[in-house]
């Protein structure tokens, strides 16, 4: 089953090349739609006409999006992939092709929690976290986004997982490991912690490590919405304390970017009519939160 929320990764012109890239690393993957920018979405974003839009690709059971957002944002390591491989030899071609180019921020070796494991940042700047283990010892999920809370975030992960139970459904904590006294780390700072919300697992962790990133749009959590009572929820929840932006984008108080998008949405904007595609985009464009009803009024041509 796919999950609900699908993570969406910021390029300047890059994303076409990297979901192509990640697809062929991993053997479980495919590329599923490429959309390019119309008129609409070319005078609202700036970007030029004609221009990959965004990529869509899967891997294992998680849909990601890539997009051509431009210079404004970098992914960074604050939002990571843990992938768990199965078998050593799957492990360390992950490694391998992944590193290339790219920055290793943890080296991959034995650890305590796993007999081999890597930290890396690739070389579009995606940060990913191989684990040699077993898909059952971290719930199932191949891929598991991971958050680490850095600056004046840090120390505010154990709150983030309690707001987010009360935002969305069927919300497990798995477990929550703590830094004790004397750890390199500030005690009582999350050193890690995993649970599984709309049936998807997310990890977390706190690093009081002085470090140059932390959440940006360079890396966004996308939730679909079934319809506008969804998107509202999801919205309204997750904006207080928190800054609205544009076309359903918007920050929680922890800094976390997330686009709260109904589904319909996404299947009037990709019409093969270019015209009620065009009108639906630019509808959009000047919303923040999605009005699904005044977008679809625009994509029929019946608005006044």
């Amino acid at each position: 089953m796919q999950h609900r929320i699908s993570p969406c990764l910021w390029f300047n012109t890059e994303a076409e090349d990297a979901a192509k890239f990640y697809t062929s690393v991993f053997s479980d993957a495919e590329m599923l739609r490429v959309l390019r920018f119309g008129k609409a979405g070319s005078e609202g974003s700036g970007q030029p006409e004609g221009l990959v839009m965004t990529a869509e690709f899967r891997i294992a059971n998680l849909e990601f999006v890539a997009l051509n957002g431009g210079p404004v944002f970098k992914p960074n390591p604050s939002i990571s992939f843990f992938v768990v491989a199965e078998t050593e030899e799957e492990s360390d071609l992950l490694w391998r092709r992944l590193s290339e180019g790219g920055m290793v921020m943890m080296p991959y070796q034995g650890y305590d929690w796993a007999e081999k494991y890597g930290f890396l940042q690739d070389k579009f700047g995606v940060s990913w976290q191989i684990s040699w283990g077993k898909l059952e010892d971290t719930g199932g999920d191949k891929i598991i986004p991971s958050l680490m809370f850095t600056k004046h975030w840090a120390g505010r992960a154990e709150e983030a997982v309690q707001f987010y139970a009360t935002v969305f459904s069927g919300h497990q904590l798995r477990h929550l490991l703590k830094y004790g006294p004397g750890a390199a780390q500030q005690e009582g700072m999350v050193m890690h912690g995993q649970f599984n919300m709309e049936g998807q697992e997310f990890m977390v962790m706190d690093s009081s490590i002085s470090h140059e990133f932390s959440f940006s749009e360079g890396v966004s959590l996308i939730i679909n919405c079934e319809n506008q009572a969804e998107n509202d929820h999801f919205y309204d929840a997750l904006v207080k304390g928190g800054e609205e932006s544009q076309c359903g984008w918007l920050k929680d108080k922890f800094g976390v970017s997330w686009q709260v998008v109904p589904v319909e949405l996404t299947s009037m904007m990709t019409d093969p009519d270019k015209e009620k595609a065009e009108r639906a985009t630019k509808a959009m464009m000047q919303m923040k939160k999605i009005d699904i009803e005044k977008i679809r009024a625009a994509f029929e041509g019946t608005n006044a």
